[in-house]
């Protein structure tokens, strides 16, 4: 009763000044932006970290985790503020786009050279692991090229999930079973793991996109899976996040966007290409 009292006066503290107040530094840090529909879902997320931490008010929380030195407790928010709810092969068909559109025309152009596909936010791996799998399974170019796989989040929580590789049935609910088969063990009832040949082929990294840390500020990038992010962001973020993929990519690399999301909204930096399962975005070649 004491900690579901403490919880509430928690929640109740945050004033519109406050969610104001923390809406901007957290905007600063992040680049995520919460508008006012989002108040309750911030309080109440404010709310967990005040009570872990001992605090019932939100200035003195605030201001300890604002502070701190070691920054934990930031790092802690961030990962109780983002969300990361994915499946295996969601949104399939850009992973059909992948191995019969996309990749082929790359390998054409650098017959045999080293790809680099990079997936993010990558939540618990769901998305770099199908990315893996649909090349082991449906690309046959995989033989003639090295391929690096890279995965990045700014939630280190869902990081160390992912490299452990543990998934639930409805996470891969839509595998088809010879693949579960094939690439998974099963761990308990309803939980299976990938094997450790596909959890070694993929590179995971915290990094924030707004400033990606210097290993993550390059030039080699060939295709980029940055799906569901960029609508977090306000404009003047979404702007600096496609500067950043733009810097990433090679020239002539791609850009997948979810569903709900457009380049042409926010940038001029890349071009529409229209392939027979999907819409994706394309940075212009240097003699364009």
């Amino acid at each position: 009763m004491r900690d579901r009292a403490a919880s509430i006066e928690a929640e109740n503290s945050l004033t519109e000044a406050n969610f104001s107040q923390f809406h901007d530094f957290f905007y600063r840090k992040t680049g995520i932006t919460f508008d006012s529909s989002k108040r309750y879902f911030v309080a109440k997320r404010l709310a967990r970290r005040m009570q872990v931490t001992g605090h019932t008010r939100f200035n003195s929380y605030f201001s300890f985790m604002r502070l701190e030195p070691s920054q934990i407790e930031f790092q802690a928010l961030v990962n109780e503020m983002t969300v990361n709810e994915t499946y295996f092969f969601r949104e399939k068909h850009q992973f059909q786009c992948l191995v019969d559109s996309i990749l082929p025309e790359i390998s054409a152009r650098r017959p045999r050279q080293p790809i680099t596909i990079w997936s993010m936010p990558c939540a618990t791996g769901e998305e770099p692991y199908s990315v893996a799998l649909y090349l082991m399974e449906y690309w046959p170019g995989l033989a003639q090229h090295d391929v690096s796989l890279l995965a990045s989040d700014i939630d280190t929580n869902v990081l160390k999930a992912a490299r452990e590789g543990y998934f639930n049935d409805r996470s891969l609910q839509y595998v088809p079973p010879e693949l579960i088969r094939r690439h998974f063990k099963p761990s308990g009832p309803g939980r299976h793991r990938i094997n450790p040949s596909n959890r070694e082929v993929v590179d995971f990294a915290q990094v924030n996109l707004l400033s990606p840390p210097p290993r993550f500020r390059r030039r080699d990038i060939d295709v980029v899976f940055c799906r569901n992010l960029l609508i977090y962001f306000d404009q003047k973020a979404q702007r600096q996040a496609v500067e950043n993929l733009a810097d990433a990519l090679r020239p002539g690399g791609f850009v997948l966007l979810g569903h709900s999301e457009s380049m042409s909204r926010i940038s001029d930096l890349f071009e529409v290409r229209r392939f027979p399962d999907g819409i994706v975005y394309q940075k212009p070649f240097e003699d364009q």
